[in-house]
């Protein structure tokens, strides 16, 4: 169970590494991919976040994943420009890829064939 405390720095986080990714993004991975954060979890000292992403519009979602570690330097400075009056400091990030929607959607894709 979170801390409310991880829960209030989770989702600043969220919101504003939302933001970055649309600001910084077109140039890391390209115009035509979609990023969008879903999840953030908190370490229990703050010292890590481990954000959740989702990749759309692209079947190669490990090169976006990669290109987006190579830049991470570059979005850790925009994500502290953004938050750095309501943290005391900006976690390490770590990037994950959510594949919850992409589950789902295959799940609906089996549900409707089998309907047929």
């Amino acid at each position: 169970m979170e801390t409310k405390r991880q829960l209030q720095v989770g989702e600043t986080i969220k919101r504003d590494f939302s933001i970055v990714l649309q600001q910084e993004g077109s140039y890391i991975y390209g115009n035509e991919v979609l990023v969008s954060v879903t999840a953030v979890k908190m370490s229990s000292d703050l010292g890590i976040a481990r954000i959740y992403i989702s990749i759309f519009n692209t079947i190669n979602k490990p090169e976006v994943l990669i290109l987006l570690n190579q830049s991470l330097h570059r979005l850790k400075k925009s994500l502290y420009n953004r938050i750095r009056k309501r943290v005391r400091r900006v976690p390490q990030i770590d990037l994950y890829i959510d594949d919850t929607l992409d589950e789902m959607d295959h799940l609906n894709r089996l549900f409707d064939d089998m309907n047929k």
